[in-house]
């Protein structure tokens, strides 16, 4: 596995972002190879680096600009509950809760590598867990009618506080 620290992900401007997207295609690829050493099938270990891909490049990477080793509450949460809803043609239940798994084997992919603590592996499985509240989200934003998007938007909002 390449070597890594927590500023290794920092983000400032539009070379890091480049910089950092490259960085996470070979951890990914580390992710994928280990799936596989571990005995998980190559279309199985495939799926799980996609959804993990998805999250991290497009949602934390490209959309949030936020350092994956950043251990902060909620991170998850907003993908699934708010980000992956409102990215998405049609977002459906079935498919958030593929990205749900790839992402929590990704979390502790980088927890066996020591890259987050216990702690936070501990949350980020957690906020993966949490569908019944996610299928709820998709339910309601397909519910919203006239100006309730801001309603909708605010109870688990991407805003940074």
């Amino acid at each position: 596995m390449i070597e890594l620290d927590k500023n290794t992900f920092d983000i400032a401007s539009i070379e890091d972002e480049l910089r950092v997207d490259e960085i996470c295609r070979k951890l990914l690829k580390d992710f994928h190879q280990d799936l596989q050493q571990k005995g998980m099938p190559p279309l199985a270990a495939g799926s799980l680096a996609h959804s993990a891909d998805y999250y991290l490049r497009d949602y934390l990477v490209s959309a949030r600009q936020q350092n994956l080793l950043l251990e902060k509450s909620g991170v998850v949460r907003r993908f699934a509950a708010t980000w992956y809803i409102i990215s998405t043609l049609e977002p459906t239940v079935e498919e958030l809760a593929g990205h749900l798994n790839g992402i929590r084997e990704f979390y502790r992919f980088l927890y066996s590598a020591g890259l987050i603590s216990r702690a936070f592996l501990a949350l980020i499985e957690q906020e993966c867990d949490d569908i019944g509240w996610y299928t709820e989200r998709i339910t309601s934003f397909w519910n919203i009618r006239a100006d309730g998007y801001l309603a909708w938007e605010r109870e688990c909002t991407l805003k940074d506080k």
